[in-house]
């Protein structure tokens, strides 16, 4: 699938930008449990993409993409809740929040297509 580089690319490039968030809420604002939770799902979205990548079969590929894509829906949540509770200044958030949506309408995009 040609979108796969392009997919992990994005996902890759997103993951460190996740890191990096975490990074700043431990360090300049204290905070532990939700910048773990957004750690784990944001950072997951690229290790299923690069699994899915290496799949045994269209099944398989598909499945990984799926779960790729619960971890974006769930890492948007993250976003908005530290968003909301002003953990994340406005502007870093819209940013977070534009690339982890991209990434999940590419995750829906490849997963119909894959299975059309």
């Amino acid at each position: 699938m040609s979108n796969d580089s392009v997919l992990k690319q994005k996902s890759m490039a997103f993951s460190k930008r996740v890191v990096r968030l975490y990074q700043f809420l431990t360090r300049e604002r204290s905070e532990y449990v939700m910048a773990k939770q957004v750690l784990r799902s944001g950072t997951s979205i690229g290790a299923n993409i690069a699994e899915a990548i290496c799949g045994s079969s269209r099944k398989d590929f598909v499945a990984k993409l799926q779960i790729a894509r619960k971890e974006a829906a769930e890492t948007l949540y993250w976003l908005e809740l530290l968003n909301g509770c002003d953990y994340i200044p406005d502007e870093l958030f819209r940013s977070l929040h534009r690339d982890c949506r991209e990434l999940l309408l590419m995750l829906t995009s490849s997963i119909k297509t894959s299975i059309d």
